[in-house]
């Protein structure tokens, strides 16, 4: 079983996206994270069930909302590299 590392990078992207949810809907930011949170502690147990991305070779993408997508890689252990608006261009 993989370990889970957060990226600076990915940690900055995920407290930037709950910070703006957050000023808007304190609740909905909550939900947000708890849902991410929840999907990425999966990753251990089942780190090649999300697809590979077609926009990064190497990198897997995990959605957990609609709009907001984990981008992650499987090494030694499952490295979080990105958490994005699904409409914003990657990387």
């Amino acid at each position: 079983m993989a370990a889970v590392e957060w990226g600076d990078e990915a940690r900055a992207d995920l407290l930037q996206i709950l910070d703006y949810i957050g000023e808007r809907n304190p609740w909905a930011a909550e939900q947000l994270a708890d849902r991410i949170e929840q999907a990425v502690s999966q990753l251990p147990h089942h780190p090649y069930l999300y697809k590979q991305s077609e926009r990064v070779p190497g990198v897997r993408e995990l959605v957990v909302h609609p709009n907001y997508i984990v981008f992650y890689r499987v090494v030694a252990v499952v490295e979080i590299l990105g958490v994005v608006h699904a409409h914003r261009n990657f990387p």
